[in-house]
């Protein structure tokens, strides 16, 4: 059973952490931070969120500390992540969240969101049946449109989320719990202690900057692995920027999508406005979906 954050509501204390890549535009970054504050929210910035150790936001000890800071913090309702890049699965080594019902006054579990890197950390949360959201990072989300944004409070406040329509593959309807995720990011968790199960799931994937071939590499990697097994249905976001240069012969990404998934007897429907590189339509994990195959609809709740 998945446990559901209390609601946010402006003036609720939330924290920023960089469990990932280091901040490498603060412009967009800010931008992001000023969308929460003007909806009335306090925004704290915990400190060493703009360290940088190489490629990380900071060393391994010192980002796996803020996040856990910010999870302990009783005030604390929300955890906004600044971006993706890579990092998060390094903090997983080894961690267990801590538990906040051991405290002499339990502490609610709060929101989490992010996507892209920080699918490790939302699959993560899955694993301890936290509801968590798969949206816009701080360094994303001055670039949604008016609806997306909208959207993204409308999940973290409590109010009912509105179908998300696309195209449909193959038929059929299916429920089961909602699982998003960046494609690479969850194929380099399978087989790990980090891989949530994917039975009775619907997986929602999208993915960026990866050529047709390692698409195919990595689908067929999932088959291999047996993990579409139990599945009950497949909800595809954007793709971005996933296909091969002009004169090299390859299947697009969309052809390689369709021959490695559309035998798997389940419905499938792609095209649905999530993802890199445009409209992030916010999703939350751990909630029951329905996805109809024949209509194109992705829908959330009862």
């Amino acid at each position: 059973m998945f446990k559901i954050p209390p609601a946010l509501k402006p003036g609720d204390l939330l924290r920023v952490v960089a469990p990932s890549g280091c901040l490498r535009n603060m412009e967009v970054f800010e931008q992001g931070v000023e969308i929460w504050r003007s909806r009335g929210y306090r925004v704290e910035l915990s400190p060493g969120y703009d360290d940088r150790w190489g490629h990380l936001a900071g060393t391994d000890a010192d980002r796996r500390q803020r996040l856990a800071d910010a999870w302990q913090d009783p005030e604390c309702r929300g955890i906004l992540c600044a971006r993706g890049g890579f990092g998060a699965s390094r903090l997983l080594e080894d961690w267990k969240w801590p538990d906040l019902t051991t405290a002499s006054s339990p502490i609610p579990p709060k929101w989490l969101v992010g996507f892209s890197d920080i699918t490790c950390l939302l699959w993560s949360l899955s694993q301890i049946g936290v509801v968590s959201v798969h949206g816009p990072v701080l360094t994303t989300l001055g670039k949604e449109p008016d609806w997306s944004i909208e959207r993204l409070f409308d999940l973290v406040e409590g109010r009912p989320l509105a179908p998300l329509e696309g195209k449909p593959w193959t038929g059929g309807k299916a429920r089961g719990i909602l699982l998003p995720a960046n494609l690479t990011v969850a194929t380099n968790l399978l087989g790990t202690a980090l891989q949530p199960s994917v039975a009775g799931t619907i997986l929602a994937l999208e993915d960026t900057a990866e050529a047709p071939y390692r698409l195919d590499r990595m689908l067929t990697q999932w088959r291999m692995m047996g993990v579409f097994q139990g599945v009950r249905g497949i909800a595809l976001g954007r793709f971005s920027s996933c296909e091969n240069d002009p004169g090299v012969p390859t299947l697009s990404s969309e052809e390689v999508l369709r021959d490695r998934l559309c035998d798997l007897g389940i419905p499938i429907v792609a095209n649905l406005v999530f993802g890199h590189q445009g409209a992030n339509a916010a999703l939350p994990v751990g909630v029951e979906a329905e996805l109809d195959g024949d209509r194109g609809i992705l829908k959330f709740g009862n």
